[in-house]
């Protein structure tokens, strides 16, 4: 279930009950941590006004943003340590700021990247509405599991695998039939950090998925910009003259081409050869 505006509703103290049907107890749950206790500025309408803490210390203006990306900053996201063990939930809000991330706070995340049958991949252009990178190019689809029982299960991958097929649906409107969890290879992880506009970034333990097959697209304008299917030397060539033509790339699409998806690429039909479920791979900045 998504929580929408209405759902939402103001008391006299400035700050937010919620009720919910028993059958969505789960994010009853998620969203009664993340809305208790939070004092609501008077200015802003009630979807907009300011969350946290950390983001009052910081300044930021609600307002400017897209309201349905500001509902999704409070999805509870997986707190990890640098080896990736479970430690708590934050909001995606706490776990994208700056401040935050420069005391290391990390969370999980997962990329997802499809190849069609004639070996071309799915690109996305973010839609301009997103916080984080808005406009950037970067691979199929990439988000994070959230804290909640189905995504933090982690024999065989299984909780990014769900998150997985979840928001390629959510933003790219793939049916999850033809996304089989069993079909989504895992490949390894890496660990980068990423700031996007000095008040946002990325800092992830990010799971690194391959599916061959072919899929339908129905795209969430809210979420991606654009689609586009490249060749391998079509995407080389992006990469060569993105400065020159302006074409962003998001950091962690950059890492993930430069350092791994070429060999992979030319390996399609032999991938299980290069999954590594022991390691993670520190690409993280000097």
């Amino acid at each position: 279930m998504h929580w929408r505006p209405s759902s939402l509703i103001p008391v006299l103290t400035r700050t937010f009950t919620c009720k919910a049907p028993q059958s969505s107890r789960r994010s009853s749950t998620r969203l009664k941590f993340w809305y208790q206790n939070r004092t609501i500025p008077n200015s802003f309408p009630p979807i907009l006004r300011t969350f946290s803490a950390s983001s009052q210390m910081m300044g930021v203006d609600w307002a400017s943003y897209d309201r349905e990306q500001v509902r999704l900053m409070g999805e509870m996201c997986i707190v990890v340590d640098e080896n990736d063990k479970a430690l708590k939930g934050d909001s995606k809000e706490n776990c994208h700021l700056m401040r935050n991330i420069n005391e290391g706070l990390l969370h999980r995340a997962f990329s997802v990247f499809i190849f069609n049958k004639e070996g071309k991949l799915l690109l996305q252009q973010r839609a301009d509405e997103k916080i984080t990178f808005p406009g950037y190019f970067t691979n199929t689809c990439c988000s994070h599991p959230l804290m909640t029982p189905e995504e933090t299960e982690e024999e065989g991958q299984l909780g990014a695998r769900r998150a997985a097929q979840r928001k390629l649906e959510h933003e790219l409107g793939i049916p999850p039939e033809q996304v089989p969890l069993d079909k989504l290879e895992f490949l390894t992880r890496i660990h980068y950090l990423a700031p996007s506009d000095g008040l946002w970034g990325e800092h992830e333990i990010d799971y690194i998925f391959i599916f061959k097959g072919e899929v339908d697209c129905k795209p969430n304008p809210n979420e991606v910009k654009s689609i586009k299917y490249v060749s391998k030397e079509e995407l080389q060539e992006i990469f060569e003259t993105a400065e020159e033509k302006g074409i962003l790339l998001t950091p962690w699409f950059r890492l993930i081409v430069e350092k791994f998806l070429y060999t992979w690429w030319d390996n399609l039909g032999t991938l299980k050869k290069f999954k590594d479920t022991e390691n993670i791979h520190r690409l993280l900045p000097n």
